[in-house]
């Protein structure tokens, strides 16, 4: 109960973080469309590789989920964390792209666009009603009504991938500037700049080894 209370107090505190994305969801692609491409067709890889970087290449700091999870420190992270890794990607995909999002978001005082929370918003509400129309349909055991739920079934699976490569670009392009892999780049707007002057807790999602 208790730590159902702190990640809603979390939440509620991440909507008065004052930074923002270098790139939002809708320009990610165009940001690194290598990169999208390759979260689009390999997504459990990179978000392997995203939250290693997220970790600063340190394994020992690895807990399941980042932390964010019930299963968070349960999983044996401790004696095989490249192996806990892996399995979490494989097998829980979609946590762990949440899990390195709420991680960056906490580490550099990063809010949430109203624009990426509408396609987020968007990406769930298709598919619940995937769900629901999957469940009617067997139900009713009605053919048509089979064919639209396949339908909206495919589309809420291509929204979810679609989404998910555009998210982790987001994180991608997010460690290249923490990173220094830029070279070459434009001035951020002032309210990015601020990013690597703001105080943040040390070891941030990491609570539950």
């Amino acid at each position: 109960m208790a730590r159902s209370e702190a990640m809603l107090e979390k939440m509620q505190l991440r909507q008065s973080y004052r930074n923002v994305w270098h790139t939002d969801l809708t320009n990610a692609v165009t940001a690194d469309l290598p990169w999208c491409c390759l979260s689009l067709w390999c997504g459990p890889c990179v978000s392997y590789m995203l939250r290693r970087r997220a970790l600063y290449n340190d394994m020992s700091r690895y807990v399941c989920c980042a932390g964010y999870m019930p299963c968070s420190g349960k999983c044996g992270e401790s004696r095989c964390p490249e192996i806990c890794l892996a399995t979490e990607v494989f097998c829980c995909f979609g946590n762990s792209v949440a899990s390195t999002r709420f991680l960056l978001q906490d580490e550099f005082n990063i809010q949430t666009t109203q624009c990426d929370n509408c396609i987020i918003s968007f990406m769930f509400l298709l598919q619940q009603l995937a769900c629901i129309c999957s469940l009617v349909a067997c139900i009713v055991g009605n053919s048509e009504l089979s064919e639209v739920a396949h339908v909206i079934s495919c589309m809420s699976d291509m929204v979810y991938w679609t989404v998910c490569s555009c998210m982790q670009t987001q994180h991608k392009v997010e460690l290249d500037k923490r990173d220094g892999n830029f070279g070459t780049m434009s001035v951020p707007p002032m309210q990015q700049m601020s990013r690597f002057d703001q105080p943040y807790p040390p070891n941030v999602g990491y609570g539950y080894r």
